[in-house]
C-alpha cells in the first residue's frame, strides 16, 4: 500500500529535534513512498540545513514551500494538496516515531478497508526518548472515539494515518483556531468516516513547559469558546454540553502556568505514570 508522509515546520521549531523526527521517519522498517515537508515560512539557517541534508540524502523528500507563515492548518491542507497517494501519515517536527509505526498501522489499513483514521497512543517524554514520564491513553473502539470526542480530543494528532479522501470531504484542518485538528475529526466522524486507535505506544510525543505554556492565554481561551460553539452549530453536541465544555476549557486555557500544567497532568489527559 502507497502512502505519503505530511509534516510542517516553521522558524520557530529545534533544528536538533527536527533532525531526531526526520531521522525517525526515514529509518521506519516500512518508509513512506514520499515525505512532503511544508516549509511554514522562511526558516532559519539552522533549520534550512537539517533540509538540506535530508533533500540529498532522500529523493522521496518533497518540499513545499509557503511564502510567509500562515500557521499549523494552513500548511497541512497545502501539504495535503501535494500528497500524491490517498492513505497519508501524519508527524510532526519535534516529535520522534517508534520503528515499526508505519509497518503496523499500514498492515491494519490493509487489513481494514473499511477504517478511514487509524492513530495510537504515544510515550510522552523530557529531552531524550530514554526518559518516558507517561503514556497518553486514547480509546480504542469507533464508537468509543465518537463518544469521548464530545468533550475532548479522541485521537494523538502526530500518530494518525487517515485516508486523504476523508479528510478533504469534512472540508480539511481548521485554519483560525488552535487546536487545528479537533474540529476536524468531529466533522470526519459526522461524516460517517471510521476511527480506530491502536492500544500500544508507537511515537515518542515530546513535552516541556513550554508545550503547555504555548497553549495558555486569552488567545487560546476565546478560541476554544468559539470551536465549541461551532461543534454545537453542526449538532454535534447539546447545549448543556456546549456550555460545560466552554467553560472548562476557556477557564483551563487562562490558568497561571503552574496551575495549569497540575490540571492538565492529573485531569485533562487519560495517561498513566512510568516508573
Amino acid at each position: 500500500m502507497h502512502f505519503s508522509l505530511l509534516i510542517a515546520v516553521y522558524y520557530k521549531d529545534n533544528p536538533n529535534f527536527f533532525d531526531q523526527s526526520l531521522h525517525s521517519i526515514f529509518s521506519q522498517t516500512l518508509r513512506a513512498d514520499e515525505v512532503v515537508l511544508v516549509e511554514d515560512g522562511p526558516l532559519t539557517p539552522e533549520l534550512c540545513e537539517v533540509v538540506d541534508k535530508y533533500q540529498k540524502a532522500y529523493p522521496e523528500l518533497k518540499v513545499v514551500v509557503m511564502e510567509k507563515n500562515s500557521g499549523l492548518g494552513k500548511a497541512l491542507n497545502e501539504g495535503l494538496r501535494h500528497c500524491s497517494y490517498d492513505i497519508v501519515a501524519r508527524m510532526d517536527s519535534d516529535d520522534v516515531c517508534k520503528k515499526n509505526r508505519f509497518e503496523k498501522q499500514i498492515s491494519f489499513m490493509e487489513k481494514h478497508p473499511e477504517y478511514d483514521l487509524v492513530g495510537s497512543w504515544v510515550d510522552e517524554f523530557y529531552n531524550d526518548i530514554d526518559h518516558v514520564i507517561s503514556i497518553r491513553l486514547v480509546p480504542e473502539s469507533h464508537n468509543e472515539i465518537y463518544a469521548y470526542c464530545k468533550s475532548r480530543c479522541p485521537v494523538n494528532h502526530p500518530t494518525v494515518i487517515f485516508r486523504k479522501k476523508a479528510v478533504l470531504d469534512a472540508g480539511g484542518y481548521l485554519t483560525k483556531y488552535f487546536p487545528e485538528d479537533y474540529f476536524l475529526w468531529i466533522r470526519m466522524l459526522m461524516n460517517g468516516a471510521k476511527f480506530f486507535n491502536m492500544q500500544e505506544s508507537l511515537l515518542f510525543f515530546r513535552v516541556s513547559p513550554d508545550t503547555i505554556k504555548k497553549r495558555g492565554g486569552w488567545k487560546y481561551a476565546i478560541g476554544e469558546v468559539h470551536i465549541q460553539k461551532m461543534i454545537y452549530d453542526i449538532g454535534f453536541i447539546s447545549y448543556p454540553s456546549f456550555v460545560k465544555n466552554s467553560i472548562v476549557r476557556f477557564t483551563v486555557r487562562i490558568l497561571p502556568l503552574w496551575l495549569r500544567s497540575l490540571v492538565y497532568r492529573n485531569f485533562l489527559r487519560e495517561r498513566k505514570a512510568c516508573s
